[in-house]
């Protein structure tokens, strides 16, 4: 409807415009906004007094011209002026029964659009290092991450859901570093084990694995690995430390041997996270691995076309991107004085290889604390003649989780964490989606798992449910007393429909549509999640003051569709989230 009226709006201008009456030296932006006060009907729009001074004339005057210069239109029950110029907009009952008559005939497809013409956008998300399993903080931006994609493909945009492994650089030895020490614990040696190594459960159930399959074949005693590794901290470096330790265990167990280890843990791990996000309802249509971006030479490739372009130096005996040419607040290493090249040129590759498949799109849902690596990431976009303007990046806070009103600690190095399946296993899949998008994603979360748990009111996913259920209920009931919904009959006596709770379930009903294509545009699913709050306490409200199987079958069929109509949107709403819609609480 809104679409309708800045066609109605632009056309009378236009009139105006060919008659004489009015004279605009520039085109004139229509702006149809939903009232806040249904007394002043049902939208309007302050396109009189934009364009007053353009016009010079007075914004009531003008108004009223634009007014008398209307198209007709059956859906416009009257127009009027209120305060310094407004054109207030009253619908008559027939636009409503229409909208409802769509949203039976669509069904899932309500709501959607097309305002992303096919666009291919390639969605990365998650993306946390294999090195354990996924915690609640990486459990947002799953939630986030796949509400958005959903978002996205409701608005016609071709979406494709990337996890980009990263199974390659010094994190992912360390990994191995720490599973082949546990290993060695097993096999009966006395290990310290280093303060910077990874800790947790999941490390001895690895290395157990290990053993169980490999039994004694990696065993050096620990003296011979400790040999000329510096000390630890205190009294050490722990860098150093963790370094020299995989120096003796790449140089002690060969290369073969190091790599069965390193593919055993890695493997463990990203099967467990997969597994983890799936059982989420988080499905990505590929899993990219950084390792073949490093064997295809794809890094190698980028790397030389920023040489080729002058943008790369070498200093110390380290390559160096020239970043502060495009922005940035320093130039960056892309390959080490070791000859090792960094998580940076994995990244610039990876993009590279991004638009390379043909994405003129790329969302990159990362952790805040990411905020100051956007620059470096666009700036080499624009060095290898891209626009860096393809490159969105979207930051998510870490929520913090409270469990009796106090916080939980997390540490992924130390284990001590509360994994992203222990808050499922805790809440359910469903609380956690939504709770999750509940808020901006920028904006820091505190993740109260008493209320999720809870059933009442308070709670806003169980709320939306109930909403949900207690249509179907309501239509249970119809059934068990042998009577028929008649959905055509109840869209023709839809004027039968005069009460004020009535109106306003229509009217919230009437909004899905503008906020799925406003919540897809500004990425924020958690406009969904507030609206559909807000539809459930219209429905709610209408519930507990009237009774929906009246003996009038008239009036009867009418509320039923109505409801049914309300039903849908819940289920579409809904799926964008990821959350589930059930029949019965």
């Amino acid at each position: 409807m809104k679409q309708q009226l800045q066609q109605l709006v632009a056309a009378a201008l236009d009139i105006l415009q060919t008659s004489g009456a009015l004279q605009l030296e520039q085109p004139p932006t229509v702006l149809i906004e939903r009232t806040r006060d249904q007394a002043h009907g049902d939208f309007a729009t302050n396109v009189a007094m934009v364009l007053s001074k353009q016009a010079r004339r007075n914004p009531r005057e003008l108004a009223q011209l634009v007014m008398d210069a209307l198209p007709e239109n059956s859906q416009v029950l009257k127009c009027e002026i209120a305060g310094p110029g407004f054109i207030n907009f009253f619908l008559t009952q027939s636009a409503y029964s229409d909208l409802v008559e769509s949203v039976l005939e669509q069904g899932e497809r309500f709501g959607r659009c097309e305002v992303g013409s096919g666009e291919k956008v390639l969605m990365e998300y998650v993306s946390a290092n294999p090195t354990g399993p996924l915690h609640v903080g990486h459990g947002r931006g799953a939630a986030y991450g796949a509400a958005t994609a959903n978002l996205l493909r409701a608005a016609g945009y071709q979406v494709h859901c990337e996890y980009y492994v990263n199974d390659a650089g010094r994190q992912m030895d360390i990994l191995a570093a720490s599973v082949w020490l546990r290993y060695l614990d097993l096999c009966g040696e006395a290990v310290t084990f280093p303060s910077n190594g990874y800790r947790g459960d999941y490390i001895w159930d690895i290395a157990a694995s290990l053993h169980r399959e490999h039994q004694e074949q990696f065993l050096h005693p620990i003296a011979q690995v400790m040999e000329g590794v510096v000390e630890d901290e205190p009294a050490g470096d722990k860098e150093v430390h963790i370094d020299g330790i995989i120096a003796q265990a790449r140089a002690l167990l060969g290369a073969e041997d190091y790599n069965t280890i390193h593919k055993v843990a890695t493997d463990a791990i990203l099967g467990d996270i997969r597994q983890d996000l799936e059982e989420f309802g988080v499905v990505y249509d590929e899993w990219f691995s950084e390792r073949s971006l490093m064997d295809s030479q794809v890094v190698d490739r980028a790397i030389e076309k920023l040489q080729a372009s002058g943008d790369i130096y070498e200093e110390k005996g380290a390559l160096w991107f020239r970043s502060t040419a495009y922005g940035d607040e320093k130039d960056r290493v892309v390959v080490r004085d070791n000859g090792l090249k960094t998580y940076f040129a994995s990244d610039i590759a990876y993009h590279m290889n991004k638009l390379q498949r043909g994405f003129g799109k790329m969302v990159d849902i990362w952790g805040a604390d990411h905020h100051g690596y956007v620059p470096r990431v666009r700036a080499a976009l624009t060095a290898m003649g891209e626009e860096a303007s393809t490159l969105e990046v979207l930051l998510v806070q870490f929520a913090s989780l409270y469990r009796g009103g106090e916080k939980v600690q997390m540490s992924t190095r130390s284990g001590s964490f509360v994994t992203l399946r222990e808050l499922r296993d805790e809440v359910g899949n469903d609380a956690a989606r939504f709770f999750y998008v509940l808020r901006k994603s920028e904006q820091h979360m505190d993740f109260d798992l008493d209320l999720a748990r809870s059933e009442s009111s308070e709670n806003p996913v169980y709320y939306i449910q109930y909403a949900h259920a207690r249509i179907h209920s309501v239509l249970r009931q119809l059934r068990d007393k042998g009577m028929v919904w008649d959905s055509q009959q109840g869209i023709e006596q839809f004027s039968r429909l005069v009460e004020p709770h009535e109106k306003s379930l229509m009217v919230a009903i009437a909004r899905y549509p503008e906020l799925l294509e406003s919540a897809a545009l500004q990425r924020e699913p958690h406009q969904i999640a507030h609206y559909l709050r807000d539809l459930a306490h219209e429905l709610h409200t209408y519930y507990n003051a009237h009774h929906f199987i009246v003996e009038d079958q008239e009036l009867r069929n009418a509320r039923i569709t109505l409801i049914s109509a309300a039903r849908q949107v819940f289920v579409n709403g809904l799926q964008i989230l990821g959350v589930s819609a059930p029949q019965e609480m």
